[in-house]
């Protein structure tokens, strides 16, 4: 009897790691076909809203946030939480609307608070994450399927995040993001279109312009 319950476990343990190891490799075929379907496109301009919820801290933002951003290649035109954020592909440019400051800096956003930021919705999960076929669900006749993702570092401030693709298009169309204390943040695509005619100047920073408006640049 116990070498016919072994043999039962053995059996169990094989088929577990058999259905995690087919969920893995549906989930990164899945997301493959998502980065080459928008990675090909010349540019995007997306329009967003998101939430945050926190119960055990009585947080809750409602109603959404909303946000818009529009990326070519590294560079992107983000307006979020009352800030316009200029990436040119070298120096990052925000723009304090309320407090009329604005800060440069060398480089991209940093990622060391653990929050994914609206400019890595499409790219963060190609690095730092496992992840795993999730849940089909139909919003308004729209089919989205999920992949769960969970970062390989332990010591990471998210726990998890859910991504909702849109099974028909290919896109991304929702994102959730679990951390550690609690908080669950949620975007939520709403327009998205690709390949228009843009600015050249749309990722620059025009300085004289603000400082005639009369902002403080650090």
């Amino acid at each position: 009897m116990k070498r016919l319950g072994l043999f039962i476990a053995s059996i169990f343990l094989s088929v577990t790691l058999f259905a995690q190891g087919n969920s893995s490799a549906q989930a990164k075929k899945l997301l493959d076909e998502v980065s080459d379907k928008m990675g090909a496109y010349k540019n995007m301009s997306i329009g967003f809203n998101s939430t945050l919820v926190n119960k055990e801290a009585g947080i809750t933002n409602d109603p959404p946030i909303l946000g818009k951003i529009t990326l070519s290649g590294d560079k992107y035109n983000l307006e979020y939480l009352g800030n316009i954020f200029l990436f040119d592909g070298k120096q990052l440019v925000v723009i304090n609307q309320e407090e009329k400051e604005i800060s440069i800096s060398s480089g991209d956003m940093e990622e060391e608070d653990g929050f994914i930021y609206p400019s890595k919705l499409l790219t963060f999960y190609k690095e730092g994450y496992n992840y795993a076929m999730g849940n089909l669900k139909n919003y308004k006749g729209r089919k989205v399927q999920y992949v769960d993702l969970s970062p390989i570092d332990s010591n990471s401030d998210i726990v998890k995040v859910q991504l909702g693709i849109d099974a028909k298009t290919k896109h991304i169309f929702k994102l959730v993001q679990i951390g550690s204390n609690g908080a669950e943040t949620t975007f939520t695509i709403t327009k998205f279109k690709s390949n228009q005619s843009l600015s050249p100047s749309l990722f620059s920073f025009n300085k004289n312009k603000y400082i005639k408006q009369g902002y403080i640049i650090d």
